[in-house]
């Protein structure tokens, strides 16, 4: 029989990943504001926005905002709304992945619990706008929804002009349909994420 052995490196990740704590997917509070604020900073290209409307989305919006926490420090976050008088779409503004926490799908399993949610029982669509260059948002997006075997569409939303002088690329609208055709929500495989409260 051989003996495997583990190099030094190898013990001391398999170390700090057993001690890490659990991620824990839930509604925003007010207190956790400034930490969003602090991770749309870390993943660009994403337009960071002031700490005060961070607050307001997590004071007003948070049935339709996820926070992903491990320990008491956020690690993912998703910005989304009902438009008004469309309760069988959600938007979804914002999502930020800090990035020790990339490459796990905490994304997709993010827009799963949000969809999950009775309040949002009647969604049926998902629309989020992505920009050209932003491709690991569109893929996560085009990943999401061929997991619940559901229709994409697209097209532009708002040109780079309509932003003004601000050098803005293109806001392509995606457009997911018949999510409630699957009848349950799936997320491809998360690794790391499960649901706490």
């Amino acid at each position: 029989m051989m003996n495997a052995t583990i190099p030094a490196q190898g013990l001391r990740v398999a170390a700090l990943a057993a001690d890490a704590p659990k991620l824990r997917l839930g509604l925003p509070a007010s207190g956790d504001g400034a930490q969003i604020h602090a991770l749309v900073g870390r993943c660009p290209p994403l337009d960071l926005n002031s700490p005060y409307a961070y607050l307001l989305l997590c004071h007003h919006f948070a049935d339709t905002c996820v926070v992903a926490l491990r320990g008491e420090r956020v690690v993912g976050f998703i910005a989304a709304y009902c438009p008004p008088g469309n309760p069988a779409v959600v938007f979804v503004w914002q999502v930020a992945v800090d990035a020790p926490e990339r490459g796990h799908s905490l994304g997709n399993a993010m827009l799963a619990e949000l969809l999950a949610r009775p309040v949002l029982a009647q969604v049926d669509t998902l629309e989020t706008t992505v920009t050209p260059s932003n491709l690991a948002s569109r893929r996560m997006f085009l990943n999401f929804a061929a997991a619940q075997q559901a229709g994409v569409a697209e097209q532009s939303l708002f040109a780079a002009s309509d932003f003004g002088a601000a050098a803005h690329e293109e806001e392509i609208l995606l457009r997911i349909e018949g999510l409630r055709a699957a009848a349950n929500l799936s997320c491809p495989s998360p690794r790391a994420a499960i649901r706490g409260e």
